[in-house]
């Protein structure tokens, strides 16, 4: 049986880059990242002794990241923002048919990034968690609704972003 410790190393250095991918989504700056990061692993570090085993680790991991973070931004009396990090062309390949030109790319990132903060916290944590590129079971489980439900409401999400883009002269050719 693995210590505390040498459990909780191994699921930071197993993790890492899925947390500082939440943090990055649901913080403006590189310091509110780094604190929602320590705050999450000192979550992680509070609950491991109670973790069942019920959910996978990850799925574990996901939904501390993603409350932390939610938490996090309420304290903070923001308006919780989704920044899509450093991943434009997984974003934009979401919402568009075809890749659009150097020039243009940052202008419709900008755009897409401005809608998206425009949808409810649950669309935002849905369109977040699509991005990592999660099964729909895996979003069920960390959301906590059904996985049909998931893909409703990311079809819908998705449906919605996609005519906002075509409305502003940028979508996809239909």
């Amino acid at each position: 049986m693995l210590l505390k410790e040498e459990k909780f190393k191994k699921l930071v250095d197993d993790n890492h880059r899925r947390i500082w991918r939440i943090c990055r989504y649901y913080a403006p700056t590189a310091e509110d990242q780094k604190d929602i990061y320590q705050e999450v692993l000192m979550n992680i570090w509070k609950s491991l002794d109670t973790f069942r085993g019920d959910a996978a680790i990850s799925t574990w991991i996901y939904r501390i990241a993603i409350n932390t973070s939610l938490g996090f931004a309420g304290k903070e009396k923001r308006r919780i923002r989704l920044h899509s990090g450093t991943e434009p062309d997984l974003l934009l390949r979401q919402f568009r048919d075809e890749e659009p030109d150097a020039g243009l790319k940052e202008q419709l990132l900008s755009q897409l990034e401005t809608q998206i903060n425009q949808l409810s916290v649950i669309d935002k944590l849905l369109i977040s968690l699509m991005l990592e590129d999660l099964s729909t079971r895996e979003i069920a489980d960390i959301v906590g609704i059904t996985e049909p439900n998931v893909r409703v409401k990311i079809h819908r999400i998705k449906e919605l972003l996609s005519n906002q883009m075509k409305e502003q002269g940028h979508g996809s050719k239909g």
